[in-house]
């Protein structure tokens, strides 16, 4: 299984962004995905997550992130609006299926100046 997320980039507070993770060589029986994100400085916090179509969020973004899927294009999406001072840094895909975790490189979020 092989995941690449994409959509990172400079964002204002208050501005939304758009992440995405293809996914290739999906073979789990459970759909189990997640995204991660690690601020500089800090160890890494589940942001969101999908089992089967139920969907979590990490308190601080409840509200304004939403996790989704695209299935016939094997992709995940991570819609964030209102984005605030905490959302810079590297978010990751992961796949929590079968013979997981695999994870992504990480798509990056810079600080904004």
């Amino acid at each position: 299984v092989q995941l690449m997320e994409s959509g990172g980039g400079l964002v204002q507070p208050g501005g939304s962004l758009r992440l995405s993770c293809v996914v290739w060589g999906f073979t789990s029986s459970e759909y189990f995905m997640r995204w991660y994100r690690q601020a500089p400085g800090k160890e890494r916090e589940l942001v969101a997550g999908d089992v089967e179509g139920r969907t979590t969020y990490a308190d601080a973004v409840k509200g304004r992130f939403t996790i989704s899927r695209d299935n016939a294009k094997n992709t995940v999406i991570l819609q964030m609006n209102d984005l605030k001072s905490e959302a810079p840094g590297v978010y990751f895909c992961t796949d929590w299926g079968t013979g997981g975790p695999y994870w992504g490189r990480g798509t990056q979020v810079p600080v904004s100046s």
